[in-house]
C-alpha cells in the first residue's frame, strides 16, 4: 500500500471507476489515542455530493483501516474524524484524487 503523505495510505492509485479502495491511516487522531476513527468521504469537485462516514478497524500495528468500492467518475475527496469533533482534514484541505473512467487516451 502506497503511503501517499504521513500516516496516509492508499491503493490503488490511480483510482478507476468501480475499484475497490483501500486506505489506511496512522495520523494525528490515531497517535492521539483515538478511541474510534471514521473515514469521512465524498465525490465532486465544488460541493460534496454522496457523503458518508464509515467507521475504521484498529489494526495490531495502532493504524485504522477502511475500504470503499468508487462509484462515481468525478473526483474522491475525505478526511477523517474521532466520532468527538476531532478531525484530521489536511488543514482544511482535506485529500482529494481524481477518478479515472479506465479509458487508456492516446
Amino acid at each position: 500500500m502506497q503511503e501517499v503523505v504521513d500516516g496516509i495510505y492508499v491503493e490503488p492509485v490511480p483510482i478507476t471507476v468501480g475499484d475497490e479502495v483501500k486506505l489506511k491511516y496512522k495520523g494525528i487522531l490515531a497517535t492521539a489515542g483515538a478511541k474510534s476513527i471514521y473515514l469521512h468521504t465524498g465525490y465532486g469537485f465544488d460541493q460534496w455530493t454522496d457523503v458518508q462516514d464509515i467507521k475504521m478497524k484498529k489494526g495490531r500495528d495502532g493504524s485504522w483501516s477502511a475500504s470503499l468500492v468508487v462509484n462515481n467518475p468525478t473526483r474522491l475527496n475525505f478526511c477523517f474524524h474521532d466520532g468527538a469533533d476531532h478531525w484530521d482534514n489536511n488543514y482544511g484541505r482535506n485529500w482529494s484524487y481524481d477518478i479515472h473512467d479506465g479509458e487508456l487516451t492516446d
